[in-house]
């Protein structure tokens, strides 16, 4: 290969036998027809399955009748003469009629051939009794003669009409049912025609009536199903009878041999028949010669062989999947070989059925038709799908030909071995194994890449359930790039095998070297880059060609496996394969790889054990993409079709209350939780105590129907254990925001329709609420638990495997959309919202959250914010509760001494916070308290610069940024902290920016007022999907369809997605004033006054909001509890910084307040925020400079 400029490698020829392993489209209907073809199922089919049964039911009973009378009719050795001749006669007509057969197939149609046939047969079977009733043997031979002639003739209609009958992806099951069908009417004929001989003894004569009935019966029975088969034109009506019968069988063989693939597949076949034809009339002398049994045991001998090829015959149309596969022929001709090869060295019988040769015998003879199905099937089917339409009864009555030649060949063959020579049985097994073994190398070298697909497939039906959705996405015809994201080492294997057409990769050529995977790329069309801008160009303009040329064409534009299940950024490259071609784009998904062994998931590739298996996927094809803009546009369809997989592979045994009975019993005797009040529980521990509370619940407090639970408990191991009792006993629970009034706190209680109220006594006495419900102190209830409670829930956490459990609990039962939570929101711009987040909702975050950080069993949480908080619900709840993760809870953030002894003693390595309360911790912390830190998430607020710089000069630890809302679980994207990036290569964080998508999540910003999609760099209203948005606003449906939009969730928030895929914030719509027409960030203004004014405080000291204004519509309002400078210095600073301005307040707009309004989520609490600016503004009060900071 040049290392300058690559030549892609030919794609398989469709003259190249190897190459024809994919499924085929449907191309193979007469142009007559308008209406698609139908399946196996239809009673065209179906009435040929039926006329073939019959049909050879009938062939079977006459032919061995025939050979049994003959037999009786000559003495001693000339018996197995008459043997022989009999299946000559019978194989004979292939060979002198083959032309005949071949025209008309061709000529007529085939339905009337085949009905003609049928008609024929009636007459032949009664001039068959008449000929047995003679008791002349070359009269019965004769007969024998004429039935194979009309089986010559049936046999190319019958077989060419396949392509006809069903689509052109069930060709393979049709001839896996049609050969299943024969063997079945070969055994039933064979055992007929034995229950006819010793019936009608002596020589058919007696009784004959019984062989009249059943011959002729058969054939008029099958000349009734000949007639469901659907009238079917002539393929060629201009071809000619031929009268030199020899010369147009040698112009048939002739037009065979120009298709070189076609005449493979025959040379195949006449190879097989040979053998098959050998070793099936070698029974007889084998069961007779080497195992000494009785002449009615060989019956059981062809049973199994022919069960053999029944399930083979089966077996080979199922593995097909809708395709040609010819990798299956060289396993069939493998079996073929070996099985001969066995049968020549079992050891001589005794005359038992039940001797160990018999047996044997018996086991290979099965293990011979399994593999004959598994040959034969593949090259027929092929034979019928390649031939010419108007030439294919021409083509296949050759291949007939030269199977019936090979036949006839082992017949005489077997004479000469058998007569007078006496070659014992097992050694013609040798014979025919050694003969059949060359093949074996032969056929798989020609279809090296299909065999190797056929094991690969193996392998994938073994360890992996795949299923595809959208594959009518993939166009019939014509070129399309493929666009995946990229998981895991084997996503371009099961693209290759989900396609329905063949495609072809693109590549680096480092990947595809090797004789046997050059090999593989060559017959697979591999489109190799090699690096060096000259070489990449040659490449893209490869692929480009094969668009144009109507390949399907597959790369993936993130030009890395991901690290993290996340899609990473879609490269532009791929978009030049686009140029001057009319190829759509489509885009693919494929869920469900993260966690598999060759994925990166626990930071490495291959070395680990797998989760489970067989590993459910998922493969989703999207719509075609015409012309698109920019790779932001297709990496937001891969997105979309993330979402949607997402859901899709929900798995129960994944929901959080069935996770966190698994968690607990993976950490049975491991640490699982802590808190600051000296609480410590193992995973056995927590179990225990959660199974007890939920006894508790049941007997002393819930009522059968009470269905939401009230929580008014901080983050504490109480709080962790009261939170899954309560889940695990399948109620809903509502953490209640104890930082909120009252009246608030009322309202979601009767909007739930809380009966009770689990708290502490501690916390309930020091907030003296008057609640509309019960209130319970855990205190008092869990004094009520008996030995009984503590030595069931024992038994049942020790001893009872996790499925019965779960069973014994009820949560087999959980619907992933029931409703786990309601969480009600900060209510920062009004009245806090009941957000209904369901099983799936919280899983699906926890489990995305887990990939992005690549979670370890020595990370221990500091569990912080409270549980009414969408954030400490998730992740340092049921994250902690889930994962192998620990956690150590402390009721009060702003301790910053107390956390930072906690993080100490507990070796605390993750901590989500607020930038507040980092600020705080910065301060009164010390080094050795963050030791063993190395994640640190913010949210709820931007995180401003300076903050991250003093907090990773002291502890080492670079604090990062995500974002979230409470109706989306509430993770959307996260930055990657550099301790969980694997090389600087990989780098997942961009400072000034949220991070990426979680996986599984979609996200687009769209023009807030005409929705429309306004792609990368462009700031708009973003609009989030996933698996992670809400079920909806408890109790007000109109208030849900205004933000969940065709599965959207409009957030509020006014955001940029960069061409790195990194979400950046620039504000919540409400918190921009729209002033003279543009739109005024305060946020920004807020980052511009930090940096002025340079306070020195843990607590916000200063907000920016909007009043109604005349003129402008909107004017800018600075609230502030004291400032170092006049508010007119301050005015000159922020022009000075370059702020535009319409965005610099006037100095009579700053107003000082005793303090600015905060919600207990550390939130600013915006609606008290424009309340109380609206108040000021009215009253016209103003604040001047206060240089101390103080009033």
């Amino acid at each position: 290969m040049s290392s300058t400029t690559p030549t892609a490698a030919k794609p398989a020829s469709r003259s190249d036998i190897s190459g024809q392993f994919t499924r085929v489209p449907e191309t193979l209907r007469p142009p007559e027809w308008e209406e698609p073809l139908p399946g196996v199922l239809s009673w065209s089919f179906l009435g040929l399955l039926t006329t073939q049964f019959l049909g050879a039911m009938n062939d079977n009973t006459f032919r061995w009748l025939a050979v049994w009378i003959g037999k009786d009719l000559v003495a001693g050795p000339n018996q197995e003469t008459a043997k022989a001749a009999g299946l000559a006669m019978l194989v004979l007509p292939f060979l002198l009629l083959a032309a005949p057969a071949g025209y008309l197939a061709d000529r007529f149609s085939k339905r009337t051939i085949m009905v003609g046939c049928k008609a024929a047969e009636v007459v032949i079977m009664a001039l068959g009794v008449a000929a047995v009733l003679s008791g002349n043997i070359y009269l019965i031979f004769g007969v024998l003669f004429v039935m194979g002639s009309h089986s010559a003739i049936f046999g190319p209609s019958k077989y060419g009409s396949i392509p006809e009958l069903v689509r052109a992806d069930r060709i393979s099951t049709a001839n896996g049912l049609i050969g299943m069908t024969t063997i079945v009417a070969i055994v039933m004929g064979t055992l007929t025609a034995g229950f006819l001989h010793s019936a009608t003894q002596p020589l058919g004569r007696e009784n004959w009536w019984l062989t009249a009935a059943v011959l002729c019966g058969v054939a008029g029975l099958g000349l009734a199903s000949s007639l469901l088969i659907a009238r079917l034109p002539a393929a060629n009506r201009a071809r000619r009878f031929p009268l030199n019968w020899a010369g147009q069988t040698y112009r048939d063989l002739a037009a065979l041999a120009s298709h070189r693939p076609l005449l493979l597949a025959a040379l195949g076949t006449t190879l097989f028949w040979s053998v098959a034809a050998l070793c099936q009339v070698n029974v007889d002398l084998f069961a007779d010669k080497h195992l000494h049994v009785e002449p009615k045991e060989v019956g059981p001998l062809l049973a199994v062989l022919a069960l053999g090829v029944g399930l083979g015959n089966v077996l080979a149309g199922w593995w097909s999947a809708g395709k040609i596969e010819l990798g299956l022929v060289p396993f069939g001709a493998f079996g073929v070989a070996g099985s001969c090869l066995l049968l020549s060295t079992v050891p001589e019988g005794s005359g038992a059925i039940r001797s160990t040769g018999y047996l044997m015998s018996c086991l290979w003879l099965f293990v011979f038709g399994l593999a004959a199905g598994l040959y034969t099937v593949p090259l027929l089917a092929f034979l019928q799908y390649r031939s010419p339409e108007r030439s294919r009864g021409a083509i296949l009555a050759a291949s007939n030909f030269l199977s019936f030649s090979g036949t006839l060949a082992a017949s005489g063959l077997f004479w000469l071995l058998s007569t007078p020579a006496a070659m014992p049985g097992w050694a013609i097994f040798l014979l025919a194994g050694c003969a059949m073994a060359p093949a074996v190398g032969v056929i798989g070298w020609l279809v090296f890449t299909p065999a190797v697909r056929v094991l690969v497939q193996l392998f994938v039906r073994t360890f992996y359930r795949v299923r595809v959705v959208g594959l009518e996405n993939i166009p019939e015809t014509g070129g399309a790039l493929l666009v995946p994201n990229h998981v895991s080492w084997i996503d371009g294997v099961l693209l290759l095998l989900a396609s329905p057409r063949p495609v072809r990769m693109v590549a680096y050529s480092d990947y595809i070297g090797g004789r046997l995977v050059g090999r593989l790329a060559r017959d697979l069309g591999v489109i190799p880059i090699v690096p060096g801008r000259r070489s990449v160009v040659a490449s893209i303009e490869a692929a480009r060609e094969a668009l144009r040329q109507g390949d399907l064409v597959c790369v993936f534009p993130e030009g890395q496996l991901t690290r993290t299940g996340q899609v990473e950024t879609f490269r532009g490259g791929f978009l030049s394969m686009l140029k001057t071609t009319d190829a759509p784009v489509v885009p693919i998904y494929l869920g469900g790889l993260w966690g598999s062994i060759f994925s990166y998931e626990r930071a490495r590739f291959f070395w680990k054990w797998p989760r489970r298996l067989p590993y459910p996927v998922s493969i989703r094809i999207g719509r075609p993409i015409h012309q698109p803009g920019d790779p932001q546009q297709v990496q937001l369809a891969v997105q979309e079709l993330g979402s949607e997989s997402m859901r899709d592979l929900s798995d129960r045994r994944q929901l959080p209350t069935r996770a966190f009975l698994r968690g607990c019993r993976r950490n049975f005797r491991r640490p699982k939780l802590a808190d600051s009040t000296g609480a410590r529980l193992t995973g056995a521990e927590l179990l225990v105590r959660t199974l007890v509370l939920r006894a508790l619940l049941r007997r002393e407090l819930l009522a059968g129907d009470e269905a939401y639970v009230g929580l008014l408990l901080p983050p504490s191991a109480a709080g962790a254990v009261a939170n899954a009792a309560v889940s695990i006993d399948r109620r809903i629970a509502v953490n209640l925001n104890y930082t909120l009034p009252a009246e608030i706190l009322n309202d979601c209680i009767r909007r739930c329709g809380i009966r009770h109220v689990l708290t502490s006594r501690t916390l309930i006495e020091r907030l003296k609420l008057e609640l509309e419900a019960e209130v319970v102190c855990l205190e008092d209830l869990v004094r009520k638990a008996r030995r009984s409670d503590k030595l069931v829930a024992a038994i049942r956490a020790w001893l009872l495997p996790g499925s019965v459990l779960e069973r014994v609990l009820g949560l087999h039962r959980v619907d992933p959309n029931e409703v786990l939570t309601v969480i009600f929101t900060s209510g920062s711009t009004g009245r806090p919202k009941g957000v209904m987040l369901t099983h799936r909702n919280v899983g699906a975050n926890v489990d995305a959250f887990n990939q992005m950080m690549h979670l370890r069993t020595s990370d221990v949480f500091l569990g912080i914010l409270p549980f009414f908080h969408s954030f400490g619900y998730t992740v340092t709840l049921w994250g902690n509760l889930t994962l192998d993760t620990q956690v150590v809870y402390h009721s009060n953030p702003l301790e910053s001494r107390q956390i930072g002894a906690l993080c100490r003693e507990h070796g605390v390595t993750a901590i989500l916070a607020t930038p507040t309360f980092l600020r705080s911790y910065e301060r009164r912390c010390q080094p050795e308290d963050f030791a063993r830190l190395e994640v640190v998430i913010t949210g709820a607020e931007r995180l401003p610069s300076d903050v991250a710089d003093a907090f990773e000069r002291k502890f080492g630890v670079r604090p990062v940024e995500g974002y979230g809302a409470t109706e989306l679980s509430p993770a959307v994207a996260v930055n990657v902290p550099a301790s969980r990036v694997e090389t600087p290569a990989h780098a997942l964080a961009k400072e000034g920016t949220v991070g990426r998508l979680l996986p599984g999540v979609a996200a687009k910003v769209v023009d807030p007022d005409t929705g429309e999609n306004l792609g990368a760099e462009r700031p708009g209203m973003l609009l989030v999907r996933g698996p992670n948005v809400m079920k909806g606003y408890l109790n007000e449906p109109e208030r849900t369809a205004e933000v969940i939009r065709d599965g959207w969730y409009v957030t509020g928030d006014i955001a940029v997605i960069d061409a790195d895929g990194f979400l950046r914030i620039t504000g919540r719509q409400s918190r921009f004033s729209k002033i003279g027409g543009e739109m005024v960030p305060h946020l920004r203004i807020e980052e511009a006054l930090g940096k002025l004014l340079r306070l020195d405080t843990d607590q916000p000291t200063f907000a920016v909001t909007g009043v109604p204004d005349a003129k402008k519509g909107e004017r800018l309002v600075v609230l502030h509890t004291g400032l170092p400078m006049p508010p007119e210095q301050i005015t000159r600073g922020l022009a000075d910084a370059g702020l535009p301005p319409l965005w610099i307040p006037s100095p009579d707009s700053f107003h000082k307040v005793d303090k600015i309004p905060m919600l207990g989520s550390g939130k600013l609490d915006l609606r008290q925020v424009r309340q109380l600016a609206a108040e000021r503004c009215s009253s016209g009060i103003a604040s001047g400079p206060t240089p101390s900071g103080g009033p």
